[in-house]
């Protein structure tokens, strides 16, 4: 076949592409956006029907449409040359899977990390809080197909036995609260503890954020490691640790400042050289509350944080900020049900971190959407819902 037959046939899936319903790839992911990271992590690349654009915008379409099928992803692309004047490709899959094998599993982290960033940088000051860039972390569990290759690198719960059960990896997610947007990914075995993932998120926080967290994270170290980052936490309060009840600084009915001390052994997860930086002594400030829903029994919240400056954080902007965690956490529930990741369909663990990116890049162009459309109609994007978003081309 002649370089010139493939290129009519690129072209023509091009505009295919730009037009889709679901997700309007030229506004969103342009061809030069994808060129760049190309350029900018030295990747090379044959002028084929299946190139890395082709191949990235059609395994977008794939994550985002009902069948997720490589076959429907094939048939799609088919249908699209058929209404022109051009010689078809065949309707195997083979060369369609090969190219997704082919893309980088680096060119889909730096494309979901940009378009993320990308959309942080529409925030305006009137979409902070109290002045301040918030992330939200999260986690949660996918499941893929019981292969000997998944199994041996994330392998199925050791509760279940073998060939009883199929193999799980465990995500961690940072978002912005702003944006709804994914910014940073972490992905690790089954048995490793939230806190562990979410240390390796720390380094995508940039001075002067707020890190919004449940009890999970709410430990010594982790204040500690986030303040390293010229960075403040709110957490929920761990239910192990005691209440002050006579101490601390006194801010109000329900608001006072503590001194928490030094664990006097190294905690699991720490190594001798991390627990040996950490103060003796740290600053943070404990806000409790109550949530009475009629017919339940009212709950007391109690949250700990490193931002000191009562005038600045009221009690009540501590409260309030809590709460909004729960819409963000809807986020990850989205992309697990409405898109569809908890369950993947790749074969190796190599194409199911791909295919977590691609979900991912698909989620973050998705926001990008809605943050588009909720600036024109006046809309707050996070009032928006991922379902409604999330057609298939």
């Amino acid at each position: 076949m002649t370089t010139s037959n493939i290129s009519n046939r690129v072209q023509i899936l091009f505009e295919k592409f730009t037009v889709s319903v679901g997700l309007p790839f030229r506004d969103l992911l342009p061809e030069a956006t994808i060129e760049a990271a190309l350029n900018a992590l030295e990747i090379k690349y044959r002028r084929r029907l299946f190139d890395p654009f082709v191949t990235l915008w059609a395994f977008l379409s794939q994550v985002l449409d009902a069948d997720k099928s490589c076959h429907n992803a094939v048939s799609r692309v088919i249908a699209w040359l058929s209404t022109e004047n051009v010689e078809l490709p065949s309707q195997d899959t083979g060369a369609y899977c090969q190219a997704r094998q082919r893309l980088p599993e680096k060119l889909l982290q730096q494309l979901f990390s940009k378009v993320g960033q990308g959309l942080q940088g529409k925030v305006t000051p009137i979409d902070l809080w109290c002045g301040r860039h918030v992330k939200v972390i999260d986690g949660s569990t996918v499941s893929m197909p019981d292969t000997s290759d998944n199994q041996k690198i994330y392998p199925q719960p050791s509760s279940q036995s073998s060939g009883c059960g199929f193999p799980i990896a465990k995500i961690g997610v940072l978002f912005s609260l702003a944006t709804g947007a994914a910014i940073a990914l972490a992905i690790d075995v089954l048995n490793t503890h939230d806190v562990k993932l979410a240390r390796r998120l720390y380094e995508f926080l940039n001075p002067n954020d707020v890190l919004l967290g449940d009890r999970a994270f709410c430990s010594y170290a982790d204040l500690v490691f986030v303040k390293k980052r010229i960075a403040d936490a709110v957490f929920l309060k761990h239910q192990g640790r005691k209440q002050e009840l006579r101490r601390g600084k006194v801010f109000g009915s329900h608001d006072k400042q503590v001194i928490w001390h030094k664990p006097k052994t190294c905690p699991k997860g720490l190594t001798k050289e991390e627990f040996a930086t950490l103060p003796l002594t740290l600053s943070v400030r404990e806000v409790h509350y109550y949530i009475a829903i009629p017919g339940f029994r009212t709950q007391q919240v109690s949250l700990i944080t490193t931002l000191l400056d009562v005038e600045t954080y009221s009690t009540l902007e501590l409260v309030k900020l809590y709460e909004l965690r729960w819409d963000v956490e809807l986020d990850l529930k989205h992309l697990k049900t409405t898109l569809g990741m908890d369950i993947l369909r790749s074969k190796s663990p190599e194409m199911v971190r791909k295919e977590i990116y691609v979900y991912l890049l698909a989620y973050n162009l998705l926001r990008t959407l809605m943050w588009e459309a909720g600036t024109t109609y006046g809309t707050l994007p996070l009032q928006l819902s991922a379902a409604c978003s999330s057609s298939a081309p």
